[in-house]
């Protein structure tokens, strides 16, 4: 089964730059950790920091697009893995072990789908699909299929630029996993400070912020959801 793990730690934190030591010492401790994970991993970036974000949201049938990360968002996402495990309890393990587990925090979401992909390069973005918890649609019921039927026309239209992505399940599923002196945190529910909860990601190609921010105004969000644009930080694997 898949899970999706989201990084994530305090928006008041100062981001690290992707060409400093410090970020180049952070990447090889998930290295070491990806290494030993092995196969379980199936999926993953690195995002720049989140004062390069694109907020998109829709009103009256068009998209509002603003700079910058969501102002009232008390967390800010730093990267993705995606686990391919066979229960909770071995994701658990696994994020556990992350690095931003002692940092931040690790939210483990099951996923409804996930569509695999290959290794992000410079020209990557990630879509962050967020909605309120009360909004979220449950998997199977008919909202459930009217939203994957909108996705389908997405995927039709945007099938060249696409490169993965994947829906989850409601937030009620998630267990947000903290390190803190050594001792495991476990809190049942997402992250808590957020008001709204991660519906789902699409990583696609596009070649530049402009043309990325073109690609995600057309992901169907619903009318008082919003995705956030983020780029994809190029490791040079």
């Amino acid at each position: 089964m898949h899970y999706l793990a989201t990084l994530v730690g305090r928006a008041d934190e100062p981001d690290l730059p992707p060409d400093s030591p410090e970020f180049a010492a952070e990447v090889e401790k998930y290295a070491v950790f990806e290494a030993n994970a092995g196969a379980a991993i199936a999926g993953g970036a690195v995002l720049y920091p989140a004062e390069t974000a694109v907020d998109i949201r829709h009103a009256d049938g068009r998209p509002l697009v603003t700079d910058g990360p969501f102002t009232e968002q008390a967390e800010v996402v730093g990267g993705f893995l995606v686990f391919d495990t066979k229960d909770m309890d071995e994701a658990i393990e696994l994020a556990r072990r992350i690095p931003a587990a002692e940092q931040g925090a690790v939210e483990l979401r099951p996923m409804v789908q996930w569509q695999a992909h290959g290794t992000p390069g410079a020209d990557w973005w990630l879509a962050l699909l967020w909605a309120a918890p009360e909004q979220v649609i449950a998997p199977g019921s008919p909202e459930w299929d009217t939203a994957v039927g909108l996705h389908q026309e997405f995927g039709a239209k945007s099938a060249d630029a696409l490169r993965g992505g994947g829906a989850v399940q409601p937030p009620a599923t998630a267990t947000t996993v903290r390190v803190r002196d050594g001792q495991v945190r476990l809190t049942a529910g997402p992250f808590a400070e957020s008001a709204d909860v991660i519906d789902g990601v699409y990583l696609f190609v596009a070649g530049d912020r402009a043309e990325a921010t073109e690609i995600a105004a057309r992901i169907p969000c619903g009318p008082a959801g919003r995705v956030e644009l983020r780029q994809i930080v190029d490791l040079g694997e």
